[in-house]
């Protein structure tokens, strides 16, 4: 295994020391517990909160600042924050009328949220994120998981939180994007846990796994490599069978190509242009489209498609100004 490491049970600290400081004007980093905040605390809004295991950046910490989230609790390499840093970093970026969680359906980031939301004295609620097609359960879930649709739900509410809208509100738009949002990905190495040392599955040189999960966790089958086009129509059509979308020129689509973190950007756009021919010949309009490392799985050399059915609330809350480490534009 080759990394840049000092120390395997250090790198998470000074992992993310490092992006405090070269972000220093939009974040905090905590210590004992660790967490993560926006630099200028946020007043009389709902506070945005998400977290996960690392090994995903720019999730979730790259997206915290102005117009997505307040804070951010990064656990251990793929492996979940516990109850104590979600409370401490609720309690750092209350202002006054509430916390919402968005939480990836994985079984140890539910119970440590839930655990974390039983135990705070303000109101509180939670999205849960399910857009992962591939498979509808498995060892890490009770469900679908959360992948890179994550995003565009903290875009989206992160947005509606900046308006001053309450926690129902908030929750309520969560829960929409992600009901109107499908994933899917693909794997054509396995992703090497620093800890570890060794790659978490083994995959041939010919081989490629559909509908891999961003820890590495089996997809829906093994096969043979085939062309860039074959793969992403399965992708596609599995998404597609999902959203079930009606066809016509109000169909709107926002449509996220996201890297695993070892694949060229050269072949994620290669993607999105096959992605794109597929939609549009089912008769959706791409109005809005994001192609780039978005949640990632460590060194893994694969892509995840994501598609969002844009209504005019959804769409105005993902044009919306947004300032934060690895996202930001203007309207």
């Amino acid at each position: 295994m080759k990394k840049f490491i000092n120390n395997v049970d250090d790198i998470l600290i000074e992992s993310l020391s490092g992006f405090a400081a070269a972000h220093a004007d939009i974040v905090s980093l905590n210590l004992e517990p660790h967490f993560l905040t926006r630099k200028q605390k946020a007043e009389n809004k709902v506070a945005i909160i998400s977290g996960g295991g690392s090994g995903h950046e720019p999730l979730h910490s790259g997206y915290i600042g102005y117009g997505m989230l307040d804070a951010a609790c990064p656990g251990h390499v793929f492996t979940s924050p516990s109850p104590d840093q979600m409370l401490a970093a609720a309690e750092a970026v209350h202002a006054g009328k509430g916390v919402l969680f968005i939480v990836k359906n994985y079984a140890g980031d539910v119970m440590n949220f839930e655990m974390a939301a039983e135990m705070l004295p303000f109101e509180n609620a939670t999205v849960l994120t399910s857009d992962d097609v591939a498979v509808e359960n498995s060892t890490y879930t009770t469900g679908r998981r959360g992948v890179a649709g994550t995003v565009i739900v903290e875009k989206v509410v992160g947005s509606l939180a900046e308006t001053g809208a309450d926690l129902a509100a908030c929750k309520a738009l969560g829960d929409k994007v992600n009901s109107r949002t499908a994933s899917m990905g693909v794997a054509l190495t396995s992703c090497t846990v620093p800890a570890a040392g060794r790659p978490t599955f083994d995959i041939g040189d010919t081989e490629l796994e559909m509908g891999v999960g961003i820890h590495g966790e089996p997809g829906r089958r093994r096969e043979a490599m085939r062309n860039a086009d074959a793969i992403v129509a399965d992708l596609v059509a599995a998404i597609l069978e999902d959203l079930k979308p009606t066809p016509g020129s109000e169909s709107e689509v926002l449509l996220l190509v996201n890297g695993f973190a070892a694949t060229p950007l050269m072949e994620l756009y290669l993607l999105y242009n096959s992605a794109s021919k597929l939609l549009q010949a089912h008769g959706l309009v791409i109005s809005r489209s994001l192609v780039g490392n978005y949640t990632t799985a460590l060194d893994m050399a694969g892509a995840s498609i994501t598609v969002t059915l844009l209504d005019d609330e959804i769409r105005q809350h993902w044009d919306s100004p947004v300032h934060t480490a690895a996202l930001r534009w203007q309207c």
